[in-house]
């Protein structure tokens, strides 16, 4: 299966929340000048100020390792993401998301390409001052050192093209631009200031699918995922004058997936685990923020690992590219 979770990266932060939309918004002007650092990919524990909107846009290109010139076999994969969030409260924010898939074999293979499943999320920010609080309003600099926690949890709708047809007129799952169900999922996260220029991340997700007959009577069941992700953020460099700030990040992210269930039975060549490390800046300016970073894996125990060429952990690298503005 090739990268099918990126669909719904925007739940995870982006993912979770690999994706969460506001990778990166530790704070707006000079707040985030000195406050907490933030992951490249991973979700934070920021959620947006009050009356606040956040737009996102974040480009996830993987190039996978090829092994037979011969053979069909997938030779990269850009996932596009735009979403909106809104603060609807100091603690609740929501957001969703829009993902633009590209999946590409070698040459003399099949190419998919369209709008994946639209996917909706939401999430509770708290703080631990003298015991778990909901975040408050216009918090100093002295509250962001607290240890700050979001609970956060949403879906996919199905709106993208299941049964979408390469050019052969066979339908790939894998391939496809959709779930054809509703998928869900559920984490938290936990940030800390450990420093003045120091910043801890973690983030535990987990994504559950349903099953879906396709067009050709064919009956798929995605295997579950579970995350768990941590990083540190260090500030390099901070222009107050231009409000301007640099950190260097470096996240380590571990995935768990579970087989596929084809028609009954547990998929061959799907499921496993993955370590990748994620060495990579964030850059903000006022209430702009920009990362780019390199992820590559480097421990993997695949199910029949020889026969799961374009699924994760067989990536040569990946390159993770994301920006927001807050207003």
């Amino acid at each position: 299966m090739s990268l099918r979770n990126l669909c719904v990266l925007g739940i995870l932060c982006g993912g979770a929340l690999s994706a969460h939309a506001h990778h990166g918004v530790a704070g707006v002007g000079a707040a985030a000048l000195e406050g907490p650092g933030a992951p490249v990919e991973s979700g934070s524990s920021a959620v947006l100020p009050e009356g606040k909107t956040l737009l996102y846009a974040k480009l996830d290109h993987a190039k996978f390792k090829t092994y037979d010139s011969a053979a069909v076999e997938s030779d990269y994969s850009q996932f596009w993401m735009v979403g909106l969030g809104h603060g609807f409260t100091p603690w609740f924010s929501a957001y969703v998301f829009a993902p633009y898939n590209i999946k590409k074999d070698e040459p003399g293979g099949f190419k998919s390409k369209g709008w994946a499943d639209i996917s909706v999320m939401g999430q509770v920010g708290f703080k631990y001052d003298d015991g778990l609080k909901l975040v408050t309003a216009n918090e100093s600099l002295d509250d962001m050192e607290d240890w700050h926690f979001t609970v956060f949890g949403g879906g996919t709708l199905p709106t993208g093209k299941a049964n979408h047809r390469l050019s052969g007129g066979s339908i790939d799952p894998g391939m496809s631009l959709g779930f054809g169900k509703p998928s869900y999922s559920l984490g938290l996260t936990a940030t800390k200031q450990l420093s003045r220029d120091l910043t801890f991340n973690m983030e535990a997700s987990i994504i559950r699918f349903q099953e879906y007959q396709y067009d050709d009577g064919n009956k798929v069941k995605f295997g579950a995922e579970n995350r768990l992700n941590g990083s540190l953020a260090w500030r390099l460099h901070t222009n107050p004058d231009n409000r301007f700030r640099v950190d260097g990040v470096l996240e380590a992210q571990y995935l768990a997936l579970g087989r596929d269930i084809e028609n009954g039975v547990g998929a061959e060549a799907t499921g496993g685990k993955v370590i990748y490390l994620l060495p990579g800046l964030r850059f903000y300016k006022g209430s702009t923020s920009f990362a780019v970073g390199i992820k590559k894996p480097v421990w993997t125990h695949l199910n029949e690992s020889s026969q799961q060429q374009g699924a994760e952990g067989k990536e040569e690298y990946r390159l993770i590219i994301s920006g927001s503005v807050l207003f």
